[in-house]
């Protein structure tokens, strides 16, 4: 199961004030991405208080965001989780009324006759994150974002369940002691930052955690074992890729590994479709960024990732500007893939392509 966090914080750490009204910390380019980042999930997790206090609906109103999940056969809106000690909820709020996924309360409590008709409630005696995410893994959920607030954003990162942290920070200050923090009192392990980004005057920061993102540093050193096979030419980068599916299944490739004009990453899409694996969610790893120009075929590498419904790329180095311009990175989220820049790998793939990049 992929797990990501995900808050918007003022720049001194809050998530909302102590006023009544809601704080709005993110900015309209970041709601937009925190909606296709939405729509790639089985399922969304907010606490309870955070039901209380905003009443978010928490439902994907962008057509083609529904249009795509329908098409993939998920319904248009993702299953909707919360947590709630007391179990006392509001069977009214949006959260239950509003959306066609399903809804799910996990509580230790006794919940009203009203709730159990709007919502599943699984009744657990203790409520940590492990105890949430087995339950919804036997209820099909592979990848979960966990909004918050406090309390469950706390539990996930107190218990080092969760594999990637988006946090957006809006340029703000509360200033305000009695508002809410990002994470309540407690010891909390260390992340590594892997990526930042601007989304009109919010700041963006992708964090790994650091247990979990040893698979990732062990696909890109496979990625590199693999783009080494290549033959050195000086008109092509000697890349390599692995494609990872969402049930696990691993197909490797590497340039000019079956035509001199390949790149890595359709020779392992190819043999993961000609084993039949199913590419929609898969994660792909390439030593460098997908390409979006090619001179020798009309669609690049970037278009043949999103047209198979590829949900994450991990790459270790940005492609120079020595033959063309790549904008993979800017292509890849734009359609609503994750993608993760793990720049440390980046003077190994240089070294590998010492032939062309000096």
């Amino acid at each position: 199961m992929r797990i990501i966090l995900s808050a918007a914080v003022s720049v001194d750490g809050y998530l909302d004030n102590s006023g009544g009204e809601r704080l709005i910390l993110s900015s309209p380019e970041d709601w937009r991405a925190i909606y296709a980042l939405r729509a790639d999930c089985d399922a969304i997790l907010v606490g309870a208080e955070t039901l209380r206090r905003d009443n978010p609906s928490l439902v994907i109103r962008e057509d083609k965001l529904r249009r795509r999940r329908t098409a993939e056969g998920r319904s248009a809106d993702i299953m909707k989780v919360t947590v709630s000690g007391s179990g006392r909820l509001d069977p009214t709020l949006k959260f239950f009324t509003e959306g066609e996924g399903e809804k799910v309360v996990f509580t230790h409590g006794t919940v009203s006759s009203q709730l159990s008709e709007v919502a599943t409630v699984i009744s657990r005696p203790e409520l940590t994150s492990t105890v949430i995410l087995s339950q919804l893994r036997k209820m099909g959920v592979e990848t979960i974002l966990v909004e918050g607030g406090s309390s469950v954003l706390s539990m996930f990162l107190r218990e080092k369940n969760w594999d990637e942290f988006r946090l957006a920070v809006a340029p703000v200050f509360v200033g305000d002691y009695a508002a809410p923090r990002l994470v309540l009192d407690g010891d909390y392990p260390p992340m590594t930052l892997v990526n930042t980004e601007q989304l009109g005057q919010t700041a963006v920061m992708h964090y790994v955690n650091r247990t979990r993102h040893r698979a990732d540093c062990n696909r890109i050193v496979r990625a590199m074992d693999n783009s080494r096979r290549c033959e050195i030419s000086p008109m092509r980068y000697r890349v390599g890729a692995v494609v990872v599916t969402r049930d696990g299944k691993k197909f490797d490739g590497h340039t000019g590994e079956t035509a001199p004009e390949n790149h890595a990453e359709e020779e392992a899409i190819a043999k993961a479709l000609a084993a039949g694996a199913d590419l929609r969610g898969a994660t792909i790893y390439s030593t460098i960024e997908p390409c979006t120009v090619r001179k020798s075929k009309e669609e690049s590498c970037t278009d043949l990732i999103i047209r198979h419904g590829v949900a994450r790329v991990v790459f270790a180095l940005r492609e120079p500007d020595r033959f063309v311009r790549c904008e993979g990175v800017r292509r890849l989220s734009e359609a609503g893939i994750e993608v993760c820049e793990m720049a440390d790998f980046a003077p190994d793939v240089i070294r590998i392509n010492s032939h062309i990049i000096s």
